[in-house]
């Protein structure tokens, strides 16, 4: 959520800002604040003249009584009376006019970060940089399921018997790989001075419309029926929501977190094939970065936490690219994003792995996290990124580490997680 002096003193940049993002449906949207904010505005103005007005009275009362003057003392009362009436009737005004503009407020795009690309969407989206050697190969790579269920690692069939599409059954050796990449990961961060979490995996509404969207809810989240609770899609959802309210210390900053969670998604739509197995499902596991920083320190944060996903996955043997999310592709809350794209020797193309975003102020002005400066609070920034989510993460770990009789090699970092194994084979 924008700051709303921004609509008061310069509509047009929003309006522009809007524009960038193709979503002009929402410039009405800008006209409409401005309006209902005077409206507000005028009416608090007006209030606070009433009361003063009413003080001014009610003080008048008193001397006329002391001086007998009864009927002037009544008719003083009268006017009390009326103008508590007329306050009355601004407040609930007013508080008619707050929700209207917070609903409006909430459905503006943030300000994007003026180095962002102009796209409509993610088909225009610009590769920054490419890392690490892309293996060769002179055999066939299957399908990721293919590989998996030769080395007995998943069923799919007893899944969606038990839960439907979307869901999974690991196995054997690759479920312990699934497990020992997440331990790495933590480790990983925390190696890197970040403190580890494990969050509530629900969340109460004003925690959701705090974090993101109302897109982005309606097409991801899980309601819990009969109470106020949803499942969270990622666990940025609650560690964001853990400083609600809150007034921070500079000294205290930055806040890094890295936080485990399983997370849970609608993923509504239909995919294709490369979209399937486990590749786009409704429940996965995953280790995410968390930072809430001084405005000046965000940026700065933004390439640190990508960087750390990039060396997590090179570590691993894995080739990745950083995809720069152009102005149609951000969501309504962010500054600025980009994607973290592994390479699939399979299909000769890079797929997302992870994302990494600046949100700028908008979740803290939605969520009332400040900070305690020298001259006055102001609203913290928030960033979060994936470190890794497996299963998806997975394909891209079968694919660039396969052998050509099927067995699996297992990276030197990750080899103290799996017991000393150098490799996955068919038992």
């Amino acid at each position: 959520m924008i700051d709303i002096k921004l609509i008061r003193e310069n509509p047009e940049l929003v309006k522009e800002n809007i524009k960038k993002k193709f979503q002009d449906e929402k410039l009405v949207l800008v006209d409409e604040v401005k309006k209902l904010d005077e409206e507000y505005r005028g009416l608090r103005k007006k209030a606070d003249e009433l009361r003063a007005t009413r003080n001014n009275i009610s003080k008048e009362i008193g001397n006329l009584m002391k001086q007998g003057l009864k009927a002037e003392a009544e008719e003083a009362k009268a006017k009390v009376a009326d103008i508590a009436k007329e306050i009355i009737e601004s407040e609930a005004r007013e508080v008619e006019l707050e929700e209207d503009i917070r609903k409006r407020m909430l459905v503006i795009p943030n300000i994007i970060d003026a180095s962002v690309p102009i796209g409509k969407d993610d088909s225009e989206n610009v590769e920054i940089e490419q890392f690490g050697k892309k293996r060769e190969f002179d055999f066939e790579i299957p399908y990721h399921v293919d590989i998996m269920e030769k080395l007995n690692g998943i069923d799919l069939d007893a899944a969606r018997k038990t839960s439907g599409n979307g869901f999974y059954y690991l196995k054997g050796d690759i479920a312990r790989l699934h497990s020992s990449i997440l331990s790495y990961a933590r480790d990983f961060m925390i190696n890197r001075g970040f403190t580890y979490c494990i969050p509530p995996f629900m969340i109460r509404s004003d925690v959701v419309t705090g974090v993101m969207s109302f897109a982005e809810m309606e097409n991801m989240m899980y309601k819990i029926e009969g109470e106020d609770l949803y499942l969270i899609g990622t666990s940025e959802h609650s560690m964001i929501g853990k400083f609600i309210d809150t007034i921070l210390n500079e000294e205290d900053l930055p806040q890094t977190l890295t936080s485990y969670s399983p997370c849970f998604r609608k993923e509504v739509g239909a995919h294709g094939i490369e979209e399937r197995g486990i590749y786009r499902i409704h429940q996965f596991e995953k280790q995410e970065m968390i930072v809430v920083c001084k405005p000046e320190d965000s940026m700065n944060w933004y390439h640190k936490l990508w960087k750390n996903t990039v060396d997590f996955f090179l570590s691993l043997d894995i080739p990745v690219r950083t995809l720069e999310c152009c102005s149609g592709d951000l969501a309504d809350l962010k500054v600025k994003s980009c994607d973290v794209e592994a390479w699939s020797p399979r299909q000769k193309k890079y797929f997302e792995v992870g994302s990494c975003s600046n949100l700028g102020d908008a979740q803290a002005r939605r969520l009332k996290i400040r900070i305690k400066g020298e001259e006055g609070n102001y609203f913290a920034h928030t960033l979060n990124n994936t470190c890794v989510a497996p299963p998806r993460m997975l394909i891209a770990f079968l694919e660039n580490n396969l052998n050509e009789d099927g067995s699996i090699n297992i990276p030197e970092a990750l080899r103290p997680y799996m017991g000393g194994q150098e490799k996955i084979v068919k038992k």
